[in-house]
């Protein structure tokens, strides 16, 4: 199939992802140079984050999965210099338990 001039070369968003000390906040950092603020979109879900940002005919795409439960509603993302930074606060694993009473 014949590319259209129009088309965007789709480009992955180089990523680096780990933890703090505390294992209490996931980092996740995104390489896209040249790109604007206002032209990056994203979108996370619990389990799973959606990347796209455009800059000329470039499209920056990715997407994953956690690698624990999170707390999206309660996420900061920073963009700056082609570095889209996101911490993104961990689940406490007890925080929705139910205790059980035994008899």
């Amino acid at each position: 199939m014949e590319k259209s001039k129009h088309e965007k070369k789709r480009v992955a968003a180089e990523l680096c992802s780990c933890m703090d000390d505390e294992n209490s906040t996931l980092h996740l950092e995104f390489t896209m140079p040249g790109v604007k603020k206002k032209d990056i979109d994203l979108k996370l879900n619990n389990d799973s984050f959606r990347l796209r940002a455009e800059r000329g005919d470039v499209e920056y795409v990715s997407t994953g999965s956690f690698c624990c439960p999170v707390e999206i509603k309660s996420t900061e993302a920073n963009y700056e210099n082609g570095l889209l930074l996101l911490k993104i606060p961990l689940k406490d694993p007890w925080k929705d338990s139910h205790k059980v009473s035994i008899h």
